[in-house]
């Protein structure tokens, strides 16, 4: 008897070798007749190298926004970005210990500061997954014009109905050389 690789039923001896490969090549066009429309259709929905570096674009524009809307102290602008559910984790050490002091999207929101804040991030860097996304934001931040702390920002993102928002942020305070100051110097109003 010969068998079909592809199929489990057997052919039955009588039929000629001809007629047995003629029905195995039926069967294999039959089968992938049928899983080629639906091959097709996943295909459409995994992101295409053009619409990944476009959601790229979009965490990292989003990023900056964020940084904008703190410098000119705009807390509710800065948590639209975000989910109704985001937290943020601002981390640093004191007296040698690891410390993060959580805030929900909330308790930023309402946050009130006397003090001019500068944030500014260069060579950030994303990377996107179907629905979630993260930025790697290397920044510096001045209080009032002078020089405060540096240190990384790191964006984790979701893609909601409404577009990309920020579901958590957590970022390092530091001094260098644990970090950079910004390539271009101090802000123009720190000068």
């Amino acid at each position: 008897m010969l068998t079909d690789v592809a199929s489990p039923e057997p052919f039955p001896p009588h039929l000629p070798s001809a007629l047995a490969m003629t029905v195995r090549t039926l069967i294999r066009a039959a089968s992938l007749a049928t899983a080629l429309p639906a091959a097709l259709a996943l295909a459409a929905t995994l992101p295409s190298p053009a619409r990944a570096q476009d959601a790229r674009a979009q965490v990292l524009a989003l990023a900056d926004s964020g940084l904008a809307a703190i410098s000119r102290g705009d807390w509710v602008a800065f948590t639209d970005l975000m989910v109704p559910e985001a937290m943020l984790f601002p981390t640093r050490e004191v007296n040698g210990a690891p410390t993060y002091a959580p805030r929900t999207r909330e308790q930023q929101r309402t946050a009130s500061g006397r003090t001019k804040i500068t944030e500014r991030g260069w060579n950030g860097e994303a990377r996107v997954a179907g629905l979630t996304a993260t930025v790697w934001l290397p920044y510096d931040l001045h209080i009032d014009g002078k020089w405060s702390h540096c240190g990384v920002d790191t964006f984790l993102f979701v893609k909601t109905a409404t577009g990309w928002k920020i579901s958590a942020m957590t970022w390092s305070v530091e001094q260098p050389p644990a970090c950079a100051k910004h390539p271009n110097g101090p802000p123009t109003e720190a000068r």
